[in-house]
């Protein structure tokens, strides 16, 4: 799928979106699907497209044929066996997790122990060469009433970005991401972002990092939010007991399914750590299980869950997700409470393989 508005961060830009979708078929006809949000390239993660389909075809179908599950929790203790490649566990557990709650006929949400009808959402807008389009861009998803504005930021483009943005929004909610482009040896460049009042810096330093992001954080005033260093509840203890960081950015596809990251909103929630959903450029079925995930109680942050129009001309849900106000409603209906656009997803297919058991 190709975006509306190529993203741009400080490892490159992204302007088409490869994705697969797991689809879960039951003996009754009821669907699950699920999504992966895997990139084309390991600039995220090591993690790609090619390797979760080598491995759910590889490892993770031939699992599920030798064990019976009986919920979707399961998944995280039936998939340990295999080291790391969250983004591939995840797209098969979201897609139980929907058939799961579709049988019970109940909403995904309240099936995970979700409160909120509405949730508050943010924008996240890539780097852009002309200040002017990006002020522009700002005042426009202002106007459409997003409640936090995040930027990308890297070396070279951070400081003369903020002094314009704060010149002309000087109380809006903000915060920048830098997707680990600096280090420790940046320390006083860093400490200038105090002045500009964010909310938070996401994952400054390196992507596998707690120990140096600590260090950072006890010289700074800004809280910082740990990203790519947290793929899992034992990374959120150890990030919490250094104080490497005072907000944790949740993404079920990196932490391995909303199971994991359930656990990681509870422990969070028990430490009066804030928690908020991270986006993955995700098409409607990603951003669908993204919503239930943020109406949990810790979640007091805005998230990067944006509606379907701001990423692509045309999702592959109906309906699509829209957001009025600077909130998304929750829908009432069973499992993720969106059902596939098969035209759409007809559309952008490329390549189907079934399994049988």
């Amino acid at each position: 799928m190709t975006l509306n508005n190529p993203f741009a961060t400080s490892f490159g830009t992204v302007t088409d979106k490869d994705f697969f979708i797991i689809e879960v078929l039951n003996k009754e006809g009821l669907r699950g699907y699920g999504e992966s949000v895997a990139f084309s390239s390991p600039w995220y993660t090591e993690e790609t497209i090619e390797t979760n389909i080598h491995m759910i075809v590889d490892f993770l179908i031939p699992l599920l044929h030798k064990h019976q599950l009986t919920h979707p929790d399961d998944i995280t203790s039936l998939f340990s066996t295999i080291r790391g490649n969250n983004m591939a566990k995840s797209s098969i557990e979201s897609a139980l997790w929907d058939l799961y709650t579709k049988e019970k006929d109940l909403p995904l949400y309240k099936i995970i122990g979700g409160e909120k009808r509405h949730i508050d959402v943010g924008i996240s807008l890539g780097i852009e060469k002309n200040t002017n389009v990006l002020l522009q861009r700002i005042e426009d998803y202002l106007s459409q009433g997003y409640r936090r504005v995040k930027l990308k930021v890297k070396r070279d483009h951070d400081i003369s970005v903020l002094e314009d943005v704060r010149k002309h929004f000087p109380t809006i909610p903000l915060m920048v991401d830098a997707n680990s482009a600096y280090t420790l040896d940046d320390l006083e460049h860093l400490k200038q972002f105090d002045e500009f009042n964010l909310m938070m810096r996401e994952q400054p330093l390196a992507h596998d990092d707690i120990i140096d992001h600590a260090e950072l954080q006890a010289n700074i005033t800004t809280p910082i939010c740990l990203d790519e260093s947290i793929h899992s509840l034992a990374d959120v203890r150890q990030a919490i007991r250094l104080g490497s960081c005072e907000i944790i950015n949740i993404k079920p596809g990196r932490v391995g399914g909303i199971s994991e990251a359930k656990r990681i909103h509870d422990y969070c929630l028990d430490k009066r750590i804030h928690v908020w959903c991270g986006g993955m450029l995700e098409a409607g079925v990603g951003r669908a299980h993204n919503i239930a995930l943020a109406t949990l109680a810790g979640f007091t942050l805005p998230g990067d869950i944006a509606g379907s129009s701001h990423y692509w001309e045309n999702d592959i849900i109906y309906p699509e997700v829209v957001v009025k106000d600077g909130q998304i409603e929750v829908s009432d209906e069973p499992g993720i409470g969106h059902q596939i656009n098969e035209e759409q997803m007809e559309k952008f297919t490329v390549l189907k393989r079934e399994f049988y058991f």
